[in-house]
């Protein structure tokens, strides 16, 4: 076997589609080949895929990056566009065409034949973040009634060989889902013994219109590879397996990063995404938080013959007006992770609250003390002359970030617990977002603080 470096070598060398022929002894797995071709040009990716037979184009496709898939399906010929289309699995089927806009997903659907087609429409019926799109419709059901030697027949000629066929279905005659047997138990019991003879009745399913994050959290309590879909009625609609599951928590993960980073989800990948297409992703959030700032030369306005007044005010702006931005991102970063993973719930404001109004209170002493003897030693070392006053500075920074601190930590944490209330997605209150609310507010807290304490 070759390793990446060799490949890459015989990648500049124009020798890819000798290496992966019919007639090379090396064996790649999918998502090696589908690496090589994400990385090479368009036209190159586009001979090597075509130069595959069709069983190994099947394979590969699902690996590939979306703007890749999309140019190879553009620009292929009916057959193969048909029969790549019709031969990947439900999952993937669906992901590549939601992947797509909307008159190039009408376009391909009539290259699928009327079982797939019906499916597929099924699928895009339902809700992107539910189970239902993540449901592999490629699997076999048994019957309690079948003996164990019946159901091993049975399989060998209908069950596709794939990772889901581990565990087998039991229905009724009603397609109502009664048990999961995990294959072993065929194998490990006597042949004439009957299904039903074999069942627990312990199964786990999934709702088909559960949320993804929710069956993220069954996969991860039960240790399973694949669980069950039903509906509100228990009829067995499919399954879903624990790389689908994985792959759409990487990109339920991926999503929620750019968001909280003040960016627009991105459709393609960073390198995949044209220059323009980025600008746009980023100039909206840019421009609402650009606004939002302005209010900050707003309220210096509003302070600004305390400004005058005491000139050294203005040197402590950036200090106590970051301190509570950084505050207010750490704990929207910690509250959104924490619901993601379901540690905590909109039920839960309460406890946050308490939690982080205590956090808040100690960060700003601590802060605000390193504040306050960062001036009193600066004074007697004659580093610089905050002049007779300089205690009371002193103390205005003190109770000036601790004041600011604990509203930077209520507002990170109780925004994304408020949004979440609201039906919103929670990751939107973005770190710039939650810095700039700080901000504005914060210097309100500041000059009131220094006009009580420093300007009396």
């Amino acid at each position: 076997m070759k390793s990446l470096t060799d490949i890459k070598d015989l990648v500049l060398k124009g020798d890819l589609k000798k290496l992966f022929s019919k007639d090379s002894k090396e064996k790649f797995h999918p998502s090696e080949i589908a690496t090589l071709l994400n990385s090479v040009s368009l036209s190159e990716a586009r001979g090597i895929f075509d130069s595959f037979v069709e069983e190994r184009q099947v394979n590969v496709f699902p690996f590939l990056g979306p703007y890749l898939q999309n140019q190879l399906i553009k620009n292929a010929p009916v057959q193969q566009k048909s029969y790549i289309l019709n031969h990947l699995s439900s999952v993937d089927r669906y992901a590549f065409l939601m992947s797509l806009k909307g008159i190039q997903r009408s376009a391909l659907l009539v290259h699928l034949d009327d079982h797939n087609r019906k499916a597929t429409e099924v699928m895009l019926g339902y809700s992107p973040q539910s189970v239902g799109k993540l449901l592999n419709t490629k699997f076999v059901t048994l019957r309690k009634e079948m003996t164990i030697a019946q159901a091993i027949d049975y399989l060998q000629k209908n069950q596709p060989d794939s990772d889901s066929a581990n565990v087998l279905y039991v229905v009724d005659e009603k397609g109502e889902l009664i048990d999961d047997i995990p294959v072993r138990r065929l194998v490990l019991n006597d042949s004439k013994k009957r299904i039903e003879d074999i069942m627990d009745h312990q199964f786990i399913c999934l709702q088909v219109n559960d949320p993804i994050g929710e069956a993220i959290g069954k996969f991860e309590q039960y240790d399973r590879n694949v669980l069950p879909v039903v509906t509100a009625e228990n009829q067995l609609l499919g399954i879903v397996t624990i790389d689908d599951i994985i792959d759409a928590a990487q990109q339920r993960d991926t999503r929620e990063m750019q968001k909280f980073g003040g960016v627009e989800s991105l459709e393609y990948p960073y390198v995949k995404t044209p220059l323009f297409s980025l600008i746009r992703k980023r100039a909206g959030w840019l421009i609402i938080l650009f606004l939002s700032e302005m209010l900050t030369a707003t309220a210096m306005g509003h302070f600004e013959k305390e400004i005058e007044l005491a000139v050294v005010l203005a040197l402590f702006v950036p200090l106590v007006i970051s301190s509570g931005g950084n505050c207010g991102s750490q704990a929207a970063t910690l509250i959104i992770r924490a619901m993601a993973v379901r540690e905590l719930t909109v039920r839960d404001w309460w406890y946050v609250m308490k939690k982080e109004l205590f956090s808040g209170l100690i960060l700003g002493i601590i802060l605000g003390s390193i504040g306050f003897l960062r001036i009193i030693t600066w004074q007697y070392l004659h580093w610089y002359d905050y002049g007779a006053k300089f205690l009371l500075m002193g103390s205005t920074i003190f109770f000036s970030l601790i004041g600011i601190v604990m509203w930077g930590t209520l507002s990170g944490s109780m925004i994304p617990i408020l949004l979440k209330r609201l039906k919103f997605d929670p990751a939107t209150s973005s770190a710039p977002f939650v810095a700039t609310l700080v901000d504005v507010t914060g210097l309100i807290i500041y000059f009131s603080i220094a006009s009580i304490i420093y300007l009396k």
